[in-house]
C-alpha cells in the first residue's frame, strides 16, 4: 500500500501521471511551529522543506500500514522563507516582492513506514521572474483564478503564471513540489511492490 501525507491536487495528479496507485491522507501537523523550530535552530530552507516531508510521512506512517509519502515545498527570496497567500491581494503584493529577481524552491521528499523514516531527500530550483507592471500581473491572477492561492509562490507554473517569468533553473516536478524521479528511486529501493501495483 502506498500513501501519500498530502492533499495536494498537484501532487496526486503527479503520482497518478506515473502510473501509481495510492490513497491520500494528509498528515495533521503545525507547519508553521516545526518551520520555526527548524530556523530556531539554524536550520535553513532546504532543511526546513525536508524537515517538514519528513513529519508528514512519518506522523501518517505511525497511523496507517504502508508506505508513506511525505512531500512540502518552501520557496526563499533573499534568505527569507514567504509563505502561501491567503487572498488575491496578498497574491499580487507576493508577485510585486518577487518581480525582477530571481527566487529558489526547495521541495522536499521523505519515505516513511511503520513509524519509521526509510529516506529523504530536497531538490531545490531557481526561478527569476521579469519585471511587469500592475495591468500585467492582475491579468495574470485573474486568468488563474483562486488556484494560485494554494501555491506557496502565488503562482502556478503549468498555468498562465508562466507569462511572468524570465528564466527557470531546475527540475520541472520540483518546481511543482514533488522532486518525482527521485521518489521513485527510493520506492525500487525501499518498496518495489508499489510500482508493480
Amino acid at each position: 500500500m502506498l500513501i501519500l501525507a498530502s492533499k495536494s491536487p498537484t501532487r496526486k495528479a503527479l503520482l497518478a501521471g506515473a502510473g501509481l496507485r495510492f490513497e491520500t491522507s494528509p498528515a495533521p501537523i503545525d507547519e508553521r511551529a516545526l518551520e520555526g523550530d527548524v530556523l530556531g535552530k539554524g536550520g535553513d530552507a532546504p532543511l526546513v522543506a525536508r524537515r517538514l516531508a519528513e513529519a508528514k510521512a512519518l506522523a501518517v506512517s505511525v497511523t496507517r500500514p504502508g508506505f508513506v509519502i511525505g512531500a512540502d515545498q518552501v520557496l526563499a527570496l533573499d534568505g527569507e522563507l514567504l509563505h502561501k497567500p491567503e487572498s488575491l491581494a496578498a497574491s499580487a503584493a507576493q508577485l510585486d516582492r518577487l518581480a525582477g529577481r530571481t527566487h529558489h524552491l526547495y521541495a522536499g521528499v521523505a519515505l516513511a513506514a511503520n513509524g519509521s523514516l526509510l529516506w529523504s531527500t530536497t531538490e531545490s530550483a531557481g526561478l527569476t521572474m521579469r519585471r511587469f507592471d500592475a495591468a500585467e500581473r492582475d491579468l495574470v491572477l485573474s486568468l488563474g483564478g483562486p488556484d494560485v492561492l494554494g501555491s506557496v509562490g502565488a503562482y502556478r507554473l503549468e498555468g498562465p503564471s508562466i507569462r511572468l517569468f524570465e528564466r527557470i533553473e531546475g527540475d520541472y516536478f520540483t518546481i511543482l513540489g514533488l522532486p518525482l524521479l527521485p521518489l521513485l528511486a527510493a520506492l525500487r529501493q525501499h518498496a518495489p511492490q508499489t510500482l508493480s501495483q
